[in-house]
């Protein structure tokens, strides 16, 4: 078994002020893909300095609000039919990946439209890119001690400080790992290599993100006041599913559009 780490989630304090790890992820995840894709948002879709920093505009206000609805009409849709003014409580916590997916993909193509750039060119970028949200937001998870996994004898097992006594899957680990750096990597190969055509980087994204959570779902401990939604399937598997059809449908709608 090993040692869960107690790192402070807390990375920075001074005074009221203090810098978090998650928000730390959150802001990285946001910017650096614009660095590390600076020439292909410069040269491949014409966008000069101002352009990006209104487009990050627009993302963070689409991954917030798409994270928080999510979460909202995905996880918690009966307590907010009781109290609908749970939407706007984002201190209490709770966003939802798919939500903010959706979010993040809206504000997209409202911005590219607006904008006049190639929406299925935003779209890959924004597909590659989001991996590294990805990977540093769930080690901030890991951090938090939050998201942990299922009971588990396993030899990566480790009791988390909110997770009860017994050992646990670092399943925040698996997912920074398949969902953000070797998602990352596959899509970094397909586009330096294989060059294929606009929008088949973003469809193929849908597909091996969904594979690759729908099988660590299997390790992930569901969301206590859900549970189980279809016998062992998780709402989070169910969301997945539909998110690998969408990917496939798009990948076949692609490959026969005319170059």
């Amino acid at each position: 078994m090993l040692t869960y780490p107690n790192i402070d989630p807390i990375l920075i304090s001074l005074g009221p002020l203090e810098i978090r790890w998650y928000s730390l992820a959150y802001i990285l995840g946001v910017t650096l893909p614009f660095l590390i894709f600076k020439k292909a948002y410069r040269h491949s879709l014409k966008m000069r300095q101002d352009d990006i920093l209104n487009y990050i505009s627009y993302l963070i206000i689409g991954v917030i609000l798409g994270g928080r609805l999510g979460y909202v009409l995905f996880y918690d849709f009966v307590e907010f039919l009781k109290q609908p003014y749970l939407i706007f409580a984002i201190w209490q916590g709770g966003m939802s990946y798919h939500g903010g997916a959706i979010g993040s993909i809206l504000s997209t193509i409202l911005f590219a439209k607006r904008y006049k750039r190639s929406v299925l060119g935003m779209l890959d970028l924004l597909a590659i890119g989001s991996t590294i949200g990805i990977f540093l937001g769930r080690i901030a998870n890991f951090i938090n001690g939050e998201l942990f996994g299922r009971v588990t004898t396993s030899v990566f097992g480790m009791v988390f400080p909110m997770g009860g006594p017994l050992p646990r899957h670092p399943s925040q680990l698996y997912e920074s790992f398949m969902e953000g750096l070797l998602l990352f990597l596959i899509l970094w190969a397909v586009r330096k290599y294989w060059a294929p055509r606009p929008g088949i980087l973003g469809s193929l994204y849908l597909v091996l993100y969904g594979c690759f959570r729908f099988v660590l779902e299997f390790f992930r401990e569901p969301d206590a006041h859900l549970g189980f939604i279809i016998h062992v399937f998780s709402l989070g598997q169910l969301l997945c599913a539909i998110e690998i059809m969408i990917g496939l449908y798009l990948c076949w709608l692609l490959r026969k559009r005319p170059t």
